[in-house]
């Protein structure tokens, strides 16, 4: 008899929680917004201990590995950490200390071509008559006089608008400035914390999973993590490998045919070409503009020189380097992109991918094992 009423009873649940879903969308949407808000640094701590992790563990595979020595094996997870986010911090400054001067560089010589622009163009309003004057700022009268009562209205209310501007753009700076950093060092610290203690943390999740799973789910779902986690190591490794081979080889080619801005444009594709497929075009876009600041023909050249690049990368780096490592065609990565990118953006881009190659792998191997034919023993 228990067993009768266990499903209409789980049924009749479930309708209940999904009137209550839609019923209350609002309210539980500005919970949901107000959730990841307050988790947000926790999120980012969390993506940032898994890329250090990559790093960290392979400064332990080359920290004294066959030392047996206590200090030895006391100090390493702290010396491998510290080596992990200072070989990041350094990769961070090296990029910006190749794009920053040249950046400005650029600018000042923008601004330069400029100049000149903006002169002629207050010669010709010093060239109106005080009639078109008039027209234009309501400052003058009609017989060419000066509106005293009009310039101290328009000066009192320029002064009041653009005082109550400036204040009001101090404001969120600051505040935008100071909430960033706040994330920022919450999610440092959190990272940290769960680099120091993830065997703990791990040890700790599988007995809580493993005490409130069936173990047919326990190891699915066991199986699927390390399936996601491999796809993601691997995606990271290959992306930024594959990211410094064309980075790399951007500046060579600039370099031999003599493209102005080589080491900044050159360091830009490399790293916008951690965003799949779309990155390297991004960069290219934004190099042909700077370079178009110096010649018009030599962008045009450049153009045409990073289609070459992206062709050989495209038909031989990537699939090497990064495609054959996720295991994922090239339709599906591109999909993948896309649909990453209209939902999150740019991180949507960077996480469609190797989850769609954990997706893949496991429906590939499910579909293998349930189309595999059955042995019969006679």
């Amino acid at each position: 008899m228990k067993q009768e009423w266990k499903g209409p009873v789980r049924f009749g649940a479930v309708l209940f929680g999904l009137y209550l879903a839609v019923h209350y969308w609002d309210r539980l949407s500005s919970l949901g917004l107000l959730a990841v808000r307050a988790g947000f640094p926790l999120v980012l701590g969390a993506v940032i201990a898994y890329a250090v992790n990559i790093l960290m563990s392979m400064y332990e595979g080359w920290y004294f590995p066959g030392s047996k020595s206590r200090a030895v094996i006391k100090s390493r997870r702290p010396v491998c950490l510290l080596l992990a986010y200072a070989s990041l911090i350094g990769i961070v400054l090296l990029i910006v200390g190749m794009i920053l001067p040249e950046l400005i560089q650029s600018v000042t010589l923008l601004l330069q071509e400029l100049t000149p622009l903006l002169r002629q163009l207050s010669i010709k309003l010093n060239t109106l008559s005080p009639g078109q004057l008039a027209a234009l700022s309501g400052l003058f009268a009609a017989d060419g006089t000066v509106n005293w009562q009009e310039l101290a209205s328009k000066t009192v209310n320029l002064l009041l608008t653009g005082l109550g501007g400036v204040m009001g753009s101090l404001v969120s700076i600051v505040s935008a400035t100071v909430s960033a950093a706040f994330t920022a060092i919450v999610s440092v610290i959190f990272s940290i914390y769960l680099l120091m203690g993830k065997e703990n943390l791990s040890r700790q999740c599988a007995l809580v999973l493993k005490t409130y799973l069936k173990p047919r789910w326990y190891s699915r779902l066991l199986y699927f993590l390390e399936t996601l986690h491999s796809c993601f190591r691997r995606f990271v490794v290959g992306q930024c490998t594959e990211a410094v081979i064309l980075g790399l080889l951007c500046m060579g080619g600039m370099l031999l045919f003599r493209f102005p801005y080589a080491s900044m444009v050159g360091t830009l594709i490399g790293f916008t070409a951690l965003i799949p497929v779309a990155g390297a075009y991004i960069g290219a876009g934004v190099g042909a503009f700077m370079i178009f600041t110096v010649s018009p023909v030599k962008a045009l050249l450049f153009l045409v020189f990073i289609s070459v690049l992206q062709q050989l990368e495209g038909n031989l780096i990537y699939p090497r380097v990064v495609g054959s490592s996720i295991g994922l065609p090239g339709i599906w990565v591109l999909a993948a992109v896309t649909i990453g990118g209209g939902v999150l953006g740019v991180g949507g881009m960077l996480l469609a991918v190797p989850l769609a190659a954990a997706f893949y792998q496991v429906l590939r191997e499910d579909v293998a094992k349930r189309n595999r034919p059955t042995q019969t023993t006679k």
